[in-house]
């Protein structure tokens, strides 16, 4: 058996769930759809771009002039803090529940024309600073809060200027209550936290490593579903964001900024993904114990063979289960030997 030659299922214990890995189907010709790489021409200050400084946004509010972070409540929010109830169901085939909470914008540098891997140290520490408080503030009340980056058009990012978005909500979503139950069971069944000793084989294994230092570790997952995907975790048992020292926030901007410049070197474009933070749920839930939960990031990038040749869920992965055309280890291979300077 070989895995870069024979089609096999791998499962992944975070989401309870497996994934096709069929790596012999890269070597096919591709007559698909060819992306649009992304503009290399944006303006370091537009007047028209709402997320500049000094510029009106939609809701006549005006952007300060700002210079290190912004954040600001999202002009169309996609939780309200003060939605009315449902109401009762008359078939539990038609259940509905109530959902409430806030939705902020953070932008993380008031250039348009920089990404996260062009920028400072110092600038990605403040990011990693503000994430840090914002998911305090908001997790004193609220039981999620969900930081996520979408970047790049084919990510269904419709502004250039770099930013991500916080939503905190009333509700456990079905992804935190998954790694949830899943966390758990593994605490109770083996009395280690599941992603901590993962980290801990991984960097014993090597195999699937990408980028390393001494408190942070990033991997393509044994079970990664996109091609590219991977997964940032902290060397100790840490539940959540605010819970990290100041030594491990400017570990945490070095080795982001690694694997982002990582990133963008792989195909030599602006490196399009969606990315996320998971850790311990908050609000009622900060007085339960919760060290079945390891923090960590997901990173799903949908490029596969070049930039403008993309990974597409659907078919068989909308109605059966994922599947992947390269194994976790090749793209680790591919991503570990990029060199860390950035191509521009």
């Amino acid at each position: 058996f070989l895995p870069a030659e024979h089609q096999h299922a791998r499962y992944n214990p975070l989401r309870d769930d497996w994934v096709l890995v069929s790596a012999h189907r890269v070597k096919r010709p591709w007559q698909g759809q060819l992306e649009k790489p992304p503009p290399e021409d944006v303006p370091r200050w537009d007047p028209n771009n709402p997320l500049c400084p000094g510029v009106t946004r939609a809701n006549g509010e005006v952007n300060p002039q700002y210079e290190g972070t912004f954040v600001f409540p999202n002009d169309f929010p996609a939780l309200q803090p003060d939605a009315p109830e449902p109401g009762d169901s008359d078939h539990p085939l038609f259940r509905a529940a109530a959902a409430r909470g806030v939705c902020k914008v953070m932008c993380f540098h008031p250039w348009s024309d920089l990404t996260l891997p062009l920028m400072s140290l110092a600038e990605i520490r403040a990011v990693i600073d503000t994430w840090a408080e914002l998911a305090a503030e908001l997790g004193a009340s609220y039981p999620w809060v969900q930081i996520f980056e979408n970047k790049g058009a084919m990510m269904g990012c419709s502004n250039p200027h770099p930013h991500c978005q916080v939503w905190a909500s009333s509700f456990l979503p079905n992804e935190a209550r998954l790694e949830d139950r899943t966390q758990r069971q593994h605490l109770s069944q083996y009395g280690v936290p599941m992603l901590l000793e993962y980290a801990e084989q991984e960097a014993c294994r090597k195999e699937r490593l990408v980028v390393e230092n001494a408190d942070w570790l990033v991997v393509v997952p044994y079970w990664a579903t996109w091609p590219y995907q991977t997964l940032l975790l902290p060397r100790r048992h840490v539940c959540r964001l605010q819970d990290l020292s100041d030594s491990e926030r400017d570990s945490l901007a070095s080795i982001m900024q690694r694997l982002l410049i990582k990133y963008d070197n792989l195909f030599e474009v602006s490196f399009p993904y969606s990315m996320g933070w998971h850790g311990a749920p908050t609000g009622p839930y900060l007085e339960e114990d919760c060290k079945h939960w390891q923090l960590h990031a997901h990173y799903y990038p949908p490029l596969l063979r070049s930039a403008t040749v993309r990974k597409f869920m659907v078919g068989y992965e909308m109605l059966a289960q994922a599947q992947r055309d390269l194994t976790p280890e090749q793209a680790a291979e591919h991503l570990r030997s990029l060199p860390e300077v950035h191509y521009k």
